[in-house]
């Protein structure tokens, strides 16, 4: 793609601005901040990319890794104020689960230990946990609000903590999975995802876009499970206070 070629498809940012300002949507200035700030980041991603594909250096790899986990926490803790140490649980659950799937990706030799298949699948992977972690928080503030007098009753008769939260902990990580396994039920059908249509753009084969594609499938369902798991449980106490009352998420 020509740079005249990328600087035409601003047109549709434009059209964009022009249908929030004729709906008085108020988004005008959100759509120009994402549209700066996506350009500038992958820009800069892509010349760090650069660098790190001539080195093939296993610290960069590291580095990068560790670039994306930090900034898909600090935006995905954003949803779990006001509990307290929300960040570095949110720190765990991702970490863990980056290092589970790219373990097993390298272990079985599904994916050659290089920078070219480890940061893009890696990106995938986080990418996918900060928002799998983000709709785990907001759901689980959601249903403990929503169900705060029968939590406070269980409480009352004698439970536990743990055995007061149960139903909204089970119904919050479930529901953060329901968009994860949807997507995954429509694809090929309602949508060709990115990988796959980027690789057949590129000229690849599309049977063996197919299986890269499957093979980020399966990896993201594990992660959004893994994810959502985690955090699930992580967080869950932290609903209480020292005194094991339930605390007020307002």
């Amino acid at each position: 793609m020509s740079l005249v070629s990328l600087l035409l498809t601003l047109g549709f940012v434009l059209i964009a601005l022009f249908l929030s300002n004729w709906l008085k949507l108020g988004l005008e200035k959100e759509l120009i901040i994402a549209t700066v700030r996506s350009t500038i980041q992958l820009l800069v991603v892509g010349y760090l990319l650069n660098v790190v594909f001539a080195v093939h250096g296993p610290l960069f790899i590291l580095l990068m890794i560790a670039l994306m986990i930090a900034a898909a926490t600090q935006n995905a803790k954003g949803r779990g104020k006001p509990l307290p140490g929300i960040g570095w649980r949110v720190l765990i659950a991702i970490t863990v689960t980056e290092v589970v799937t790219q373990s097993l990706l390298l272990l079985f030799h599904i994916v050659e230990p290089t920078p070219r298949y480890i940061i893009p699948i890696s990106g995938m992977m986080i990418g996918n946990s900060m928002i799998i972690a983000g709709l785990l928080l907001n759901r689980m503030k959601a249903e403990t609000n929503a169900q705060r007098q029968e939590i406070l009753v269980l409480l009352s008769l004698g439970a536990t903590p743990k055995q007061a939260i149960k139903r909204v902990l089970r119904e919050t990580i479930r529901s953060s999975l329901i968009p994860t396994i949807d997507s995954t039920k429509t694809m090929g059908l309602v949508q060709l995802p990115g990988m796959m249509t980027g690789q057949i753009i590129a000229g690849a084969d599309p049977i063996t876009a197919v299986r890269y594609q499957l093979l980020i499938v399966f990896t993201i369902l594990a992660s959004a499970a893994l994810t959502s798991i985690i955090l699930g449980f992580l967080v869950a106490p932290t609903l209480f206070n020292e005194y094991q009352q339930l605390r007020s998420l307002e």
